[in-house]
């Protein structure tokens, strides 16, 4: 008597340095795959006018998220751009059992530490298709100062070369269908 497969729940790492499109990626890759779902993360930083609590991230104070690191509620956690960022470990674990996909948008430092917890996931670097692009899709952004766009952009070059280490996937996102299809196939052959 043959056994029903059981659908594992699969955690999947999708990093890029800021402007790459990863975000836009990230959503497109959820709407193709029914299965998949994005994980909300918790960060110190001030919310912007269009964001909304709990489905862009959870704000929450300094000393909440330090809470949070003590209790060890956290699958990953990083200081980004002087702002603290994590993955809250109850909801990624709600999500896995349920048998879903669960793509963690987290960058290089927090990737690391969820594939020593989980070794299966699976890691996707979104590359940009030239350091010009990614500075003028950082500066079209309308986010950041001329003085932050510097520094994101020597952070990414400290990315993608820390990337290139861990990542068992490139994407280089010149055309978003084609790299948003290409994450696709990526998580269906995993899930194969």
């Amino acid at each position: 008597m043959k056994k029903a497969k059981v659908n594992k729940g699969q955690i999947v790492i999708v990093s890029g340095p800021s402007g790459a499109g990863k975000s836009t990626i990230c959503q497109r890759v959820v709407e193709m795959l029914d299965e998949a779902c994005l994980s909300v993360s918790v960060t110190t930083r001030p919310k912007s006018k269009t964001e909304k609590d709990g489905i862009d991230y959870w704000f929450i104070s300094k000393k909440e998220f330090q809470d949070r690191i003590d209790k060890g509620l956290l699958l990953e956690y990083a200081n980004v751009f002087g702002n603290m960022y994590g993955t809250p470990k109850d909801k990624v674990d709600e999500i896995l059992k349920a048998g879903k996909i669960i793509i963690l948008e987290i960058d290089v430092q927090g990737a690391r530490q969820v594939k020593a917890v989980y070794p299966d996931a699976i890691m996707i670097f979104i590359l940009p298709p030239s350091e010009k692009v990614l500075a003028e899709r950082i500066a079209n952004r309308g986010r950041d100062s001329s003085d932050s766009v510097e520094l994101r952009l020597d952070g990414a070059n400290a990315e993608i070369a820390a990337a290139r280490q861990y990542y068992e996937h490139m994407v280089v996102n010149e055309d978003l269908q084609q790299a948003v299809n290409t994450c696709v196939q990526i998580i269906r052959q995993a899930r194969a």
